[in-house]
């Protein structure tokens, strides 16, 4: 008889250990998902601010149109790849991170090339546009650092003994990084 307590009270605390560790990944879990909300939402707000900039920049005269191609077909090519907060694997991080990646580099051009413009520097509404894209890639950088330090706490926690085991047995999968993008160790070269 007190051999079956013994068992059950065995039992009850190893169910209880088990519960706190699959209630902590999920919390980390959530809070990965959290984060990821903030990176789609900085990305959303560059998407739309795009088509405001590219307006201004068109009534610009001259200005280069294949440029403004580039940036136009970049955000849609950006805005269609969707990754499902249920599975942040490497693979679809770095697939979204590459199509959000070519959107900077066309964005990044259309305001190199803009810096001939004279008279679209001087549009305040281009200026302020400019503004709100700086300060929006600043938002992007934070986001993504913040997902990053989440996916690195719920990755780790996964991993450790023995929430791994309770982690294997309920399905939780790692999560992927934000990384830097190929070639972003060179420092752009910039001439006047």
């Amino acid at each position: 008889m007190k051999k079956g307590i013994i068992v059950i009270i065995v039992l009850v605390l190893l169910g209880l250990f088990g519960c706190s560790k699959y209630n902590g990944l999920v919390q980390q879990d959530e809070n990965v998902k959290n984060k990821w909300g903030a990176v789609q939402s900085s990305y959303q707000r560059r998407a739309d601010l795009i088509p405001n900039l590219v307006s201004t920049v068109k009534g610009a005269a001259n200005f280069e149109t294949e440029t403004l191609t580039k940036v136009i077909e970049a955000r849609a090519s950006a805005t269609q790849i969707k990754v499902n907060v249920d599975d942040l694997s490497p693979e679809k991080i770095q697939q979204y991170q590459a199509a959000q990646g070519q959107l900077s580099q066309a964005l990044g051009r259309l305001l190199a090339v803009s810096e001939s413009y004279p008279d679209l520097k001087a549009n305040q509404n281009f200026r302020d546009l400019q503004a709100q894209l700086e300060g929006t890639e600043n938002r992007i950088n934070v986001a993504r650092n913040d997902f990053n330090e989440a996916v690195n706490g719920y990755n780790s926690r996964m991993r450790t003994f023995p929430t791994n085991i309770i982690a294997g047995i309920t399905g939780f999968k790692q999560k992927g990084y934000f990384e830097a993008q190929a070639g972003s160790e060179k420092a752009p070269e910039v001439k006047f």
